[in-house]
């Protein structure tokens, strides 16, 4: 069994690295549909529509032209890499509305910039 560290994950927006990105998130959802009969003495349920949307955290760099094109109501294509890009490691493809852009300033801190998505489409699981 491998194991990762975080500082390996990579993230491309549009074709282009996000500079400083320290941190993700990816949630894959499925709806779960109850399909029991009267007869039936327990519930059964059978998978349904799945979804995906996340979070990307990174350090604010006005001059990354990738982050600038994070703003609200933005479709973006990524690919997110938990482990790194090279050859054999994973990936998960897919396009997203950015639903959300935070700056984040603090006194004695670095200031962030923290980004909503929720996927648009399918999420595509693959190996660069």
């Amino acid at each position: 069994m491998a194991t990762h560290f975080g500082k390996e994950g990579v993230v491309t927006a549009g074709g282009t690295g996000i500079g400083e990105l320290t941190g993700y998130t990816l949630e894959t959802t499925a709806d779960v549909v109850e399909d029991t009969q009267l007869s039936d003495a327990t519930k059964s349920f059978v998978s349904g529509r799945t979804s995906f949307s996340g979070t990307l955290e990174m350090s604010y760099d006005e001059t990354d032209t990738p982050q600038q094109t994070l703003t609200a109501g933005t479709t973006i294509a990524f690919i997110l890499a938990p482990e790194g890009n090279s050859s054999g490691d994973e990936t998960f493809t897919g396009s997203g509305i950015v639903t959300g852009m935070s700056v984040n300033v603090s006194l004695d801190g670095i200031t962030t910039r923290s980004v909503t998505f929720q996927g648009t489409g399918g999420l595509t699981r693959g190996t660069v």
